[in-house]
């Protein structure tokens, strides 16, 4: 049976000299080793990737110190908590007790307006703030605020780093050193954890709990083969928020391909539930809306990049409700190819044939030499001829009348094809 608390936070470093990794900010004469030793710390903000230590560096710092300490994620947390909270802090400040931490986790996931309220508190020295990120924040995080802060960047851990953490896990464990655990191979922990010590613990106490009924006098032995047998069987467990980025978003593209509006806000829900960037949603729904939907509904792309738009402004939690909207339309509307299907064949064509070179007739001619050459002779401007349509040649010689887009069979699409076989004829087979 797994220890009610998780291992990550049963091991969690309590002072810099148990702190993992990112020697060039924390090691010996390291830049915020150094202000940490003055006690004078600016705001700041760290950036890398999940699980480096990010907010577990927060909290030492804090305790080093000894100041207060409050801890407000942005994913759950507006303009309203950030206030209050700065209130409390505030009321902390007596004689010359030196200000507050704010620790705010993914600031990346506050808009602007909630960013636009920590700088007073910043900037008259309130709060302390330490911000976490794994994005970078020369795109994320308002250029008022970031020049307030200074921006340290964290490492992923590296392989021998993990290792190291895996040994003084069985160590030092009071759950895991009640057994007799020998890991003859870390190959496959390492790679499950890609560089985040919280996945590299949940994925070992996992392994530990699910052979811990089985072993025989307390022995447990590990191998890749069973640590890729065991996490992959138990997903959820390894992944405690019980998420799968990838294949949660996977399975949320799929249903808005696939027409089906009640899946893709399901996955949707799954996505908000577990914390997702409302940001990468955003994307990834106008991707697919020119890639799967196309000019079967010109809409479709208008309305993913308005609710891009709106989620950047709106923030958390509404932004969930233009989301959803954005997704119920794109999942009812008609689906077609057929636009990137024809930059596929066209990239295929220039891969194959290389630089062909653009005909006379289309070369621009800002110089006599150009036009004594023959540069733009012979186009044929279309405005000047009925309709606003002239039939001429505007692919290199040797790709004339090839086909790159085929309109789709939606009724949008077959207008197009109509309008398109009105023009050329029989030069193109629609």
């Amino acid at each position: 049976m797994l220890a009610n608390q998780p291992l990550a936070d049963r091991l969690r470093p309590k002072s810099l000299d148990e702190f993992c990794g990112q020697e060039h900010l924390v090691g010996k004469g390291a830049v915020l080793r150094r202000a940490i030793e003055t006690g004078i710390i600016p705001s700041f903000i760290l950036w890398g990737p999940p699980g480096v230590g990010k907010t577990t560096l927060a909290w030492i710092i804090s305790n080093t110190l000894k100041r207060p300490f409050f801890h407000l994620s942005a994913v759950h947390s507006g303009v309203k908590d950030v206030r209050e909270t700065i209130e409390k802090a505030k009321k902390q400040q007596f004689f010359n007790q030196p200000n507050p931490v704010l620790f705010i986790d993914e600031i990346h996931r506050f808009n602007k307006s909630q960013q636009d309220s920590l700088l007073s508190a910043v900037e008259q020295g309130t709060i302390t703030l330490i911000g976490a990120t794994t994005e970078n924040p020369s795109f994320e995080v308002i250029s008022p605020l970031l020049s307030r802060c200074q921006v340290y960047t964290m490492d992923p851990l590296s392989g021998d780093l993990l290792r190291g953490l895996i040994d003084k896990a069985l160590k030092k464990d009071s759950y895991l050193s009640a057994y007799d655990i020998e890991v003859r191979e870390y190959e496959a922990l390492l790679r499950i954890s890609g560089g985040d010590a919280r996945k590299l613990y949940n994925a070992l106490e996992l392994v530990v709990s699910s052979e811990a009924g089985s072993a025989d006098n307390q022995k447990i032995v590990i191998d890749d083969v069973k640590v890729l047998t065991i996490v992959q069987k138990n997903l959820a467990l390894y992944d405690k928020s019980g998420e799968q980025h990838y294949d949660i978003i996977s399975a949320f593209i799929k249903s808005l391909r696939g027409s089906d509006p009640n899946a893709a806000v399901y996955w949707l829900a799954r996505m908000v539930e577990g914390g997702e960037d409302p940001r990468f949603i955003a994307r990834r729904m106008v991707i697919l809306a020119a890639e799967d939907i196309g000019l079967a509904n010109p809409n479709a792309l208008l309305m993913a990049q308005t609710c891009f738009d709106a989620v950047n402004v709106i923030g958390w939690p509404e932004s969930r409700i233009i989301l959803s909207e954005a997704a119920v339309y794109l999942a009812t509307s008609p689906k077609s190819n057929a636009s990137y299907m024809a930059i596929e064949n066209a990239t295929g064509s220039v891969r194959e044939h290389g630089d062909l070179p653009v005909p006379l007739h289309l070369r621009n001619a800002p110089t006599k030499l150009m036009k004594d050459l023959g540069y733009h002779k012979g186009y044929k401007y279309a405005h000047d001829f009925e309709g606003n349509f002239v039939e001429d040649n505007y692919l290199p010689e040797e790709l004339k009348g090839t086909m790159f887009y085929n309109p789709g069979s939606t009724p949008k699409e077959e207008e197009i094809r109509r309008r398109m076989r009105g023009l050329w004829k029989d030069r193109y087979e629609y």
